[in-house]
């Protein structure tokens, strides 16, 4: 069998589903009530639980969770937000959405994640906010330098898109109390509700101006509303919230996280035994002890040819990300990023999900090792 005929290896992610997701969604179906429900809420709660936190606020998508949490945060116009340029643009475009304005930040090459000194080296006399990416699933650690963030009046907001269920040390990410802490749900996460996102606040009053915010600035809960002639809307707010449809599949799958934990870390762990005999390839470190891994990627000094092979072999390789400060739309806040924009022309991202079986990841790491040959023949 040849690599382009395995159906998983063409796929750089996937979904995984347990099999009761769709027996899940029936019920709520059945019961007719299909927007934010007492499911929404349950899940809430659940994730809360399984964090260890006192709260936890359900949204439409992890681009939603970062907006609201810029804007329960206070962070708007002519404030000055520090973020790395390797992330999703989705990021970029919740501090655009605010009115605030990014400043990128550099990253460390072994990790693709700030760091604490160069998010120091970024900050100005403007900065209000701090966005570290928790990329790939590795937890970023702050502590170092989160008294002087404080003294400034600089909120952290974690983008933790990559990073539901990873730790930093023995702590979960979100269980800090020192960030707004977001996640996405989307389809291909390590828990995924088809598409929604949560924000883990530090307080009762940004869990409330967060919960505010995804119901158009109404000020009743679902329940108040229940029993009175009317409403009251007393600021800006969007239609952010999370269906009950959706918050059915993520209670799924949060019921058997353990089973995604330990499988994401068994398949990174065979990845990066596969790679190590390949010369010229470099693994980014997720740290795989703490970190639930959400992407498996290498860096090549030929990546664009190594990538053009691949495809032609039908392999889901792709790039994650090209830099955001070289995006025609960001271009206003470029400046020299040059540990970025080495990395953003090396990395690679090979297939990586549950679906794939070691056989798929030996045919991966074949096919790479192939056309790394080819690239260095050319």
């Amino acid at each position: 069998m040849t690599v382009s005929s395995r159906p998983d290896a063409r796929r750089n992610a996937s979904p995984y589903l347990y099999g009761q997701e769709a027996a899940a969604v029936a019920r709520v179906l059945e019961s007719g009530q299909y927007g934010h429900t007492d499911v929404t809420e349950e899940f809430e709660r659940r994730v809360a639980g399984f964090l260890g936190v006192p709260d936890a606020v359900a949204v439409s998508s992890g681009t939603a969770a970062l907006h609201a949490a810029l804007l329960a945060a206070r962070v708007g116009p002519g404030d000055e937000v520090v973020v790395p340029s390797m992330t999703f643009c989705a990021t970029v475009q919740a501090i655009l959405a605010v009115g605030a304005t990014p400043r990128f930040a550099d990253i460390d090459p072994a990790t693709l994640c700030v760091t604490d000194q160069l998010v120091m080296e970024a900050i100005s006399d403007a900065t209000a906010a701090v966005v570290p990416v928790l990329f790939g699933g590795r937890a970023i650690n702050l502590t170092a330098v989160q008294e002087e963030l404080d003294a400034r009046g600089i909120v952290v907001v974690e983008d933790a898109a990559h990073a539901f269920g990873s730790r930093a040390g023995t702590r979960r990410v979100g269980t800090t109390g020192t960030a707004l802490t977001c996640f996405s749900f989307g389809p291909i996460k390590n828990l995924t509700c088809g598409q929604g996102g949560m924000v883990i606040p530090r307080t009762p009053e940004e869990a409330d101006r967060v919960r505010r915010l995804r119901l158009l600035g109404v000020v009743q809960s679902r329940s108040e509303r229940a029993n009175t002639t009317a409403y009251r809307v007393d600021g800006f707010g969007l239609r952010y919230q999370l269906s009950g449809i959706n918050a059915a599949i993520g209670l799924v799958q949060l019921g058997r996280f353990d089973t995604t934990e330990h499988t994401r870390r068994g398949l990174w762990r065979t990845c990066r035994d596969a790679l190590a005999p390949l010369d010229d390839v470099t693994l980014v470190d997720v740290d795989v002890r703490h970190a639930v891994p959400h992407l498996c990627q290498v860096r090549l000094p030929c990546r664009d040819r190594v990538f053009a092979e691949l495809r032609h072999r039908n392999l889901g390789v792709g790039v994650h990300y090209p830099p955001n400060h070289l995006q025609p739309a960001f271009a206003a806040w470029r400046r020299p990023l040059p540990a970025t924009e080495q990395a953003g022309a090396e990395i690679l991202s090979l297939p990586f999900h549950q679906h794939l079986t070691e056989t798929d990841i030996e045919h991966v790491v074949a096919a790479l090792g192939q056309a790394l040959k080819s690239a260095g023949d050319a």
